[in-house]
């Protein structure tokens, strides 16, 4: 039986981002003020290399209850026992990712447009990461930003719990999680912060603002 986590924060690393510190080392400081999804997300690193880290982190995680997911490696998220497996549109379709994982692990499937909505089938996927909800420089590929009503327009016809991501930041949290969400995901407004531990924070503080509107 697949178990939802608490997806209320989401930590989406990057590892350019994370340097300083190291992935593992700013995920637990995140995780410290708050975060409670760790997502891994390299583009680049071969799959020996990132199936090391995602062990590393799943190890560090894992005593504080914090789940991790995996970004679209497939190979990776199960060598490295993680707890789930986020896909995109581009990365092949839900129910072969599903076949795929061990019965157990969570599926996450990327929702860019109204156009995505009939690829989420709630037999296979578990949640939905929903954005761009503002325009990033994150993600050199993102598609158009949906905005705040775009956002709660699409989240209301998906039938599963959904992340809002993009563009977030203590500014607009509160406002974003309004839309609906269950939970925000993001990037630079934790990795690349000065005190990731004090950012988290000020998010959780934010969406709680945001759940109470």
């Amino acid at each position: 039986m697949r178990r939802l986590p608490d997806l209320t924060l989401m930590l989406v690393t990057d590892a350019a981002m994370m340097a300083r510190r190291g992935v593992v080392e700013t995920s637990l400081a995140a995780v410290a003020g708050g975060v409670t999804v760790v997502q891994l997300r390299d583009k680049t690193a071969d799959d020996e290399s990132l199936t090391a880290l995602a062990r590393a982190l799943r190890e560090s995680l894992a005593p504080l209850g914090v789940p991790l997911i995996v970004n679209d490696r497939v190979a990776v998220a199960i060598a490295a026992e993680a707890e789930g497996l986020h896909i995109g549109q581009e990365d092949g379709s839900p129910a072969e990712a599903r076949a795929q994982i061990r019965a157990e692990m969570i599926l996450g499937l990327s929702v860019t447009g109204p156009a995505d909505v009939a690829t989420v089938d709630p037999a296979v996927v578990d949640y939905v990461g929903l954005g761009p909800v503002i325009a990033s420089a994150t993600k050199a590929d993102a598609a158009p930003p949906l905005g705040l009503d775009g956002t709660r327009a699409i989240g209301a016809t998906l039938g599963l719990p959904w992340v809002a991501i993009g563009g977030i930041g203590t500014g607009n949290a509160a406002a974003i999680m309004a839309t609906g969400a269950s939970g925000l995901a993001v990037v630079s407004a934790i990795a690349a912060a000065d005190d990731p531990r004090a950012a988290a924070a000020g998010l959780r503080a934010a969406i709680q603002e945001g759940r109470m509107a």
